[in-house]
């Protein structure tokens, strides 16, 4: 991880918008776990939520391009979390991408909240590898 990456990610935790996100997602995959068949997303918003704590630097690719094989049902279960849930939630990071991008200074966290927008439509299947490389 280069310099501007974890300068990023530690603006990112002060500002306090890592915060937010790893505490909102952590919570939802507390939530989705109390549940039997809500384990699979509960275990996605935890990715994301490790995920949203470092976003610079960092990305979320699905298991295969990694060389992981694909669970079974995986592209069913985005759907079903697209229409219940993802749509919002992308909605939701992208109007605080938008928020953030209305001051020079926060345009990279308006990015990183268009990438967590664009992993909450499906999250189901991803991991965080760091962006320059295998990881």
């Amino acid at each position: 991880m280069g310099f501007w990456s974890i300068l990023g990610n530690v603006i990112w935790l002060v500002w306090g918008s890592g915060v937010a996100c790893f505490l909102f997602w952590g919570l939802a995959g507390i939530l989705l776990c109390a549940t039997v068949i809500g384990i699979p997303f509960g275990i996605a918003a935890f990715r994301i939520a490790m995920f949203s704590l470092l976003p610079f630097g960092n990305t979320l690719a699905d298991a295969e391009e990694l060389g992981q094989e694909r669970i079974t049902g995986t592209g069913f279960a985005n759907l079903l979390w697209f229409l219940l849930a993802g749509l919002w939630l992308a909605i939701l990071h992208v109007i605080w991408g938008v928020f953030h991008c209305l001051t020079i200074i926060g345009i990279p966290f308006g990015l990183a909240h268009f990438k967590l927008a664009r992993v909450s439509l499906a999250p189901l299947g991803k991991r965080s590898v760091l962006a320059g490389g295998a990881g």
